[in-house]
């Protein structure tokens, strides 16, 4: 088979990883790809919302699969081009993919299909917005309704800095239009974790629970980043929360799309917290996650690619699962998620039979690979525990400690329970 992978993160490149070990993968194709990316396919230069001519593409080289890593193609219709000509797209539909593009869709959908959430309110003036977070209090979540890149949600533990983020989002704009519209949420207590399931329409196979650390320093700290740290299995979520969850929210989620005419075909992702009442929903997303997907994938003991063929033919993929623990930290530039420098060059850092590292904002040059983004890559560890994979990930990063352009948590995998 020839695939296609659109994306240019760590997410695609641990994708594209695990297809490769496949032997019906006779090439791999990257749009646009990454530093890392090009050791392992052929990087070319369309961007991610170049539809046309990624569809274009994808005829000319006989495409025979394409697999979509980001939300913004996702939300503009990529699925829907494909399928119009012809093409395999394991993506959902532009109307299925706005379970991700609003928040305030999201939590209509939840509520029509008894799917568990935060209780909230959507509003469009910052006036009332501030007037609302006024009469319930802090702690309280303030969420762009559209995509901002994993930033768009600000967990606010004062008044004042929920007014500081409803004038972020909706007055200065920090993310576009995607905070014209807002959604304010109750702030949920408990342990959040991600459970990412493969879709197709009625039929949900979920992978194993992983939880991120979203905040960007030590002892979550700091602002909401895209994740700065993850790991997998999750010791906490028990095998009965797992099949709760996908009971109640996953294949609710999937029978609610089928209901309303938006069948969906793809990736499902759920970030939940688990409350002293249940499983309760923070979010969908409607792609892999990042950087979930770098820790959940290297324990998958299944061919990735017959995976997914399987559950696009409506076949159970009998999903295995190796019985290890894995951790991955994140290397991030100086000053994410705020300002930052690119083209700084990277140490070098080789995978081990006990590490792996997935590159995500990296660039090639002729003085070598330079970072090119925020979050810059991610180092894995695997082990047949959380400490022993700790171990491995963290044994691996000492190369970045005598610099000073680029930092990363040392607390990632630690469990508080």
């Amino acid at each position: 088979m020839n695939i296609l992978v659109v994306g240019r993160g760590g997410r695609e490149h641990s994708v594209i990883l695990h297809l490769e070990k496949s032997d019906r993968v006779e090439k791999i194709y990257a749009a646009p790809g990454n530093g890392g990316i090009e050791e392992h396919a052929t990087c070319v230069s369309i961007d991610e919302m170049d539809i046309a001519g990624l569809v274009h593409f994808a005829k000319e080289n006989k495409i025979d699969l394409t697999i979509v890593g980001p939300e913004n193609p996702l939300n503009a219709g990529i699925a829907d081009a494909f399928k119009k000509e012809g093409l395999a797209i394991f993506a959902p539909t532009k109307d299925a993919a706005i379970l991700e593009g609003s928040k305030d869709f999201a939590k209509q959908f939840m509520l029509k299909h008894g799917i568990p959430t935060a209780s909230y309110e959507t509003f469009t003036e910052a006036d009332k917005a501030k007037q609302y977070v006024e009469d319930q209090g802090a702690p309280i979540v303030i969420k762009a309704d559209g995509l901002a890149e994993g930033k768009g949600v600000i967990v606010a533990g004062t008044k004042e800095m929920a007014f500081d983020a409803i004038d972020k989002l909706m007055v200065e704009e920090a993310f576009s239009g995607a905070g014209r519209k807002i959604v304010i949420e109750e702030f949920l207590k408990g342990r959040e974790f991600s459970l990412i399931a493969f879709v197709h329409e009625h039929n949900v196979y979920p992978m194993i629970p992983a939880r991120d650390h979203k905040r960007a320093f030590d002892n979550d700290e700091g602002p909401n980043t895209g994740g700065m740290g993850v790991f997998a299995p999750v010791p906490d979520i028990t095998d009965e929360i797992v099949a709760y969850t996908t009971r109640e929210v996953l294949q609710k989620a999937a029978d609610g799309l089928m209901k309303d005419g938006r069948p969906f075909t793809g990736i499902l992702y759920a970030g939940l917290m688990q409350t002293d009442t249940g499983t309760k929903v923070i979010e969908f997303n409607t792609r892999f996650g990042d950087p979930e997907t770098q820790v959940v994938l290297p324990l998958l003991e299944n061919d990735l690619v017959q995976v997914i063929v399987d559950v696009m033919a409506g076949k159970d993929p009998q999903l295995t699962w190796k019985d290890e623990a894995c951790v991955g930290v994140v290397v991030a530039s100086k000053g994410y998620p705020n300002v930052y420098d690119k083209g700084v060059l990277l140490p070098e850092l080789e995978s081990t039979d006990q590490t792996f590292v997935v590159q995500a904002g990296t660039k090639k040059t002729e003085k070598g690979l330079v970072s090119n983004g925020g979050r810059v890559l991610l180092v894995g560890g695997l082990g047949k525990d959380l400490e022993s994979a700790r171990k491995h990930a963290y044994e691996r990063l000492r190369v970045y400690d005598n610099t000073d352009a680029f930092f990363y948590r040392t607390d990632i995998g630690v469990t508080k329970v």
